[in-house]
């Protein structure tokens, strides 16, 4: 039976942890509560901007759980369940499905890069093995990619892939998963790059999970729904204001970009999974100043709601 498609504006979330590295459940439900107030259709768990590699699978359920319950009745939730083995991919599926959440993201195995043949072995079997509504998370820049033919057979054949999220930033893929859905396909495709966000869009995507909307939720949903209420103009300023973000923050790891943001927007998260270098840390600086003097620019209150009503 057809799904229904998955679709909308979510946010990647960080996770936010204490100065020893542990989860702090206080923090993450202050960052839940700003992206939720500030018109994202849902959030994602434990994904890459979520640093997924760093956390134990205890730690990630209760993020997962936390999420969840704090959410209900006002948005979706997705978690990650990605690790690097079968092994521990299922445990941490089982304990995500059981906690409620309505789908669930399954990156590729960690660590080694891998043949096609043993990405769709996997996939088949956590989705054989766990009876919950899975989504494959293509994220070539931390595990094997997914070929656009393996992912959409793997759509086409295995009952509980209800879509993807690709965040290759490969623009050729937009097209190529529309044209392999074909008119009447039933799985739903989210980009995962905001490079990417109104382009998918008009390629006839159906939403998108950005890590830009952890700290600036308004901005992404505003251009989601720019171009679903066919404002095209305004569509094109909004990406433009992505854009400008990107180009500043690719400089840093995202996550840490991510961070920085949050932490202009008045959200303290905890420190970077690392020590930061000298250089690191003017990186950091510069980034923090100029997000600040960037919403200057657009006359946004940083620690406000941003309504982004100049870009129309």
């Amino acid at each position: 039976m057809m799904q229904p498609k998955i679709g909308g504006a979510f946010a990647a979330l960080v996770t936010p942890v204490d100065e020893r590295g542990q989860v702090d459940l206080p923090a993450f439900d202050h960052l839940l509560e700003f992206v939720l107030e500030r018109g994202v259709d849902g959030v994602v768990i434990g994904g890459a901007t979520g640093e997924y590699v760093h956390s134990d699978i205890a730690d990630r359920v209760r993020v997962s759980a936390r999420a969840v319950e704090r959410a209900a009745g006002r948005a979706r939730v997705f978690t990650c369940v990605g690790t690097s083995s079968i092994f521990t991919t299922l445990r941490m599926a089982r304990a995500a499905a059981d906690a409620g959440n309505e789908a669930l993201l399954l990156p590729m195995p960690s660590f080694f890069r891998y043949a096609q043949q043993d990405l769709a072995a996997f996939c088949e079997e956590v989705c054989r093995s766990v009876p919950a509504q899975f989504l494959l998370y293509n994220l070539p820049s931390f595990t094997t990619p997914l070929e656009t033919a393996t992912a959409v057979r793997l759509l086409n054949s295995v009952p509980n892939l209800a879509g993807i999220k690709d965040s290759s930033g490969a623009p050729g893929n937009l097209d190529a998963f529309v044209h392999a859905r074909g008119a009447g396909g039933g799985f739903s495709l989210l980009v995962g790059d905001d490079r990417l966000l109104l382009s998918a869009q008009r390629a006839g995507w159906d939403g998108v999970i950005s890590g830009i909307a952890c700290f600036a939720p308004e901005l992404v949903a505003a251009t989601y729904r720019a171009h679903r209420a066919g404002q095209a103009e305004r569509a094109s300023a909004l990406q433009a204001m992505v854009d400008e973000i990107i180009e500043r923050l690719v400089g840093l790891p995202v996550p840490w970009a991510v961070r920085v943001g949050l932490e202009v927007r008045g959200v303290p998260n905890g420190p970077m999974h690392l020590p930061l270098s000298p250089a690191r840390v003017r990186q950091v600086a510069e980034f923090r100043s100029w997000l600040k003097g960037w919403a200057a620019r657009h006359q946004l209150p940083v620690d406000g709601v941003w309504m982004f009503e100049r870009a129309a």
